[in-house]
């Protein structure tokens, strides 16, 4: 059993609550926010095997009090890992499990997610329309998406649909988003752009594209009235309610910072252990995997302490670490 004493713990007295594991680095899409032009994200050929990942995840759990687990990549469905890894799963008896996917796969990798438990999903989408989802995520169809969020829905999953909103992508986009999600009963997610990889790089591109809370808000308001709603204490996304209708989020990085509270740490599908995203530190520990179990264990603990304290105490600052390379 863990005692509370030997739990990694931050200098603000926060400790590892969530794990989001990275299967893979590639990903099918090459979306404007994530990679410069003309650049596709391929699988690192340092990626760890099944064996050694789902070992990297017993170790974090036994040595802090991991309450839930997000699985992520680049495109989690694309690696050959997907199926193994979550059949592999029932054993670490995480309170919750979830995945974040662009859904191209979806309607393939469905029955792996059905049979894996997985009670909910996050879906990256940010248009409705043909062109502009092309121009945004340079790969992909957006039909094939649609049809597996429908099938998702209709198996019973709880699905969640993430939305970056762009000025001169889809800014447009944001209230033909909202009524669709609100029609299926799917929780909307807008997540302010993030300063990560060639944008942290590029002030001015980041200026020109961002589109802050307070005027996604205000776009909003001139369809729908709504009130604030209920948040987990350690929850990134600000929520909000529409009488009668449903409920939609703001993941606002830039004008409401969470850092504060957050919990979370990242396994890159390479070994790495990323402790915030504002941070370009991060923590090797599959070399800790080959030691004997103790050993393991206290150089994982104390890899943990490290991650934690490179947690920013209010504020997102972005980083250049693209953002799939890490776990999105």
């Amino acid at each position: 059993m863990r005692s509370e004493a030997s739990e990694p713990v931050a200098p603000q007295g926060r400790r590892l609550r969530n794990l989001r594991v990275s299967l893979t680095s590639a990903c099918n899409y090459a979306c404007v926010y994530c990679v410069p032009e003309g650049k596709r994200l391929h699988a690192q050929k340092s990626a760890l095997p099944l064996a050694k990942l789902l070992l990297a995840v017993d170790c974090l759990k036994q040595v802090n009090d991991l309450r839930t687990l997000r699985i992520t990549g680049g495109e989690p469905l694309i690696s050959p890992l997907f199926n193994d890894f979550m059949a592999a799963l029932g054993r670490f008896e995480f309170e919750d499990v979830s995945l974040t996917s662009n859904g191209q796969l979806l309607s393939r990798k469905l029955p792996v997610l059905l049979a894996a438990g997985v009670k909910r999903i996050n879906i990256s989408l940010d248009s409705l329309d043909p062109q502009a989802f092309q121009r945004i995520a340079r790969g992909g169809e957006l039909a094939g998406v649609l049809r597996g969020i429908e099938q998702a829905l209709s198996a019973g999953l709880q699905v969640r649909i993430n939305m970056v909103p762009l000025r001169g992508y889809n800014h447009e986009q944001v209230v033909p988003m909202l009524d669709y999600c609100l029609a299926r009963g799917i929780e909307l997610r807008f997540i302010e752009l993030m300063r990560m990889g060639h944008l942290a790089r590029d002030r001015q591109a980041f200026d020109r594209q961002f589109i802050g809370m307070r005027e996604l808000l205000a776009t909003i308001a001139a369809r729908y009235s709504f009130t604030s709603a209920a948040a987990a204490t350690d929850a990134t996304a600000q929520r909000f309610s529409i009488l009668g209708l449903g409920r939609f989020g703001v993941i606002a990085n830039e004008s409401a910072p969470f850092c504060a509270g957050c919990t979370r740490a990242r396994l890159s599908s390479t070994g790495w252990l990323h402790g915030c995203l504002s941070s370009s530190r991060s923590h090797y520990l599959a070399d800790a995997l080959e030691l004997p179990k103790d050993e393991a264990l206290a150089r994982i603990r104390e890899l943990s302490r490290q991650a934690l304290a490179d947690k920013q105490v209010e504020r997102f600052t972005g980083d250049v670490m693209i953002m799939k390379v890490i776990g999105g």
